[in-house]
């Protein structure tokens, strides 16, 4: 067997949570460290991810072979820069490739220049602010506003009133994400089906993941303001070899093709956030890493050693790794805190996980505190995330609902169509 390693793992949340299991279930895995919070079976480091200078030292006091950051902030802040002095494996990639995350108006132009079918937009800055209000005038609604830069996943805005639209481009401009809008995104609306692609990426050769489909409207019914994400499903229906053969040749391949050009050296987690239009692709969004909540919906479906795939990413020999799924559908439930996505209560005991873990779902901690009696409490939006597998969607869906409802705690709430809007499809 191969040398066993010490990975560190950078980021608190559900989609941390999926993956740190699916790294303790290797045997390449010596011991998982996790910042700043771990779950059972890893060890917690007491360090903030933006804080460098001290993942570096933790590195070192450790002896941490790889690690692997998996929220944008500190992929597009430049930690792998700030790291590669170390000799450590890092999964992500550099920071002048993360502008793909980190500047949604580098993304659009970067699809532009290379041909990658996508939804006609505009920039505005405070420079072009009229250019910007004449432009909503050509759209229909509704009408999707995005701050360039990170905005903890609520810089993007879908309006269906013209003048609601002109009046929060002007906000945004004058800050209401601070920093991240100083320049925004007008984009035209698509009305097609989502699908996530998340590519792992070596520089040179790729694997593809499970395709998942998310769902970002906050209530059920698909209703009610964008979040970063109330629940996914995998695999999706409508996604069928057709269409997927479409994605290689009109976005993967470009997009690839398109960094080499740039001489851009990526390396790492490639999301590809989709619309289905008609049979054809456009491309919404890139992220820099693994989706929340889509991670949570496509790692369980994934077999054998998934730290395999990880060192493929660092040592540039994805071309040499192979990726089989489990023929089985898997949905994600995510539950949150009352208040979400606005301003979320903090502190309310939070019970039933075992529960629904008895029913089968597995629960991944999200944004949760403990105390020294073993109490759990809540401690940010998206909680945690119950997930199911089961042979059909519908099963999966049903089981992962039931779950959901087995945990309590003042304020909650999961979405309770999640998957059920999902035809069956013979090709799991």
């Amino acid at each position: 067997m191969k040398e066993r390693i010490k990975i560190l793992l950078l980021g608190k949340g559900g989609r941390e949570s999926a993956l740190a299991r699916k790294i303790l279930e290797s045997p390449r895995t010596e011991r998982l460290y996790m910042a700043p919070a771990a779950i059972e079976g890893a060890e917690a480091v007491a360090v903030d991810p933006l804080n460098f200078q001290g993942v570096a030292d933790a590195v070192e006091k450790l002896e941490i072979d790889m690690v692997v950051p998996v929220g944008a902030a500190p992929i597009v802040a430049g930690i792998t820069d700030w790291l590669e002095e170390t000799g450590v494996k890092v999964i992500a990639p550099s920071e002048a490739c993360a502008r793909l995350e980190g500047s949604k108006e580098f993304a659009k132009e970067f699809m532009a220049d290379n041909a990658i079918p996508t939804a006609r937009f505009m920039t505005v800055t405070s420079d072009t602010l009229e250019e910007g209000l004449s432009f909503l005038d050509s759209l229909r609604p509704p009408y999707v506003l995005k701050a360039d830069g990170l905005a903890m996943g609520k810089g993007v805005l879908i309006i269906n009133s013209l003048a609601d639209a002109k009046d929060t481009l002007t906000d945004m401009i004058e800050g209401m994400f601070d920093e991240a809008s100083e320049t925004v995104l007008i984009e035209e609306y698509i009305d097609g089906r989502e699908c996530t692609v998340t590519l792992a990426v070596d520089g040179e050769d790729w694997l593809m993941l499970p395709v998942a489909h998310d769902y970002k409207r906050n209530l059920s019914g698909n209703i009610g303001p964008n979040t970063p994400g109330m629940g996914s499903v995998s695999p999706v229906s409508f996604v069928d070899a057709d269409f997927m053969d479409k994605v290689k040749k009109r976005v993967i391949r470009p997009t690839l093709r398109g960094l080499k050009e740039a001489q851009l050296d990526y390396r790492g987690f490639l999301y590809l956030g989709l619309m289905e239009l008609d049979g054809e692709p456009v491309l919404v969004e890139y992220n820099v890493r693994l989706g929340d909540p889509e991670t949570q919906a496509i790692l369980p479906r994934i077999k054998g050693d998934f730290v395999d795939i990880l060192e493929g990413i660092a040592d540039r020999t994805v071309g040499l790794k192979k990726i089989q799924f489990y023929p089985i559908a898997c949905a994600a439930v995510v539950l949150t805190a009352e208040g979400f996505p606005g301003t979320v209560r903090r502190g309310d005991i939070v019970t039933g996980i075992l529960e629904a873990e008895a029913e089968g779902c597995k629960v991944y901690p999200g944004q949760l505190s403990y105390d020294d009696n073993g109490k759990i409490y809540t401690d940010g939006g998206r909680v945690l995330t119950v997930t199911a597998t089961a042979p059909t969607m519908a099963e999966a869906a049903a089981k992962a609902t039931s779950g959901a409802s087995a945990i309590v705690f003042d304020g909650a709430y999961f979405r309770d169509d999640i998957g059920r809007d999902v035809e069956e499809d013979a090709a799991i």
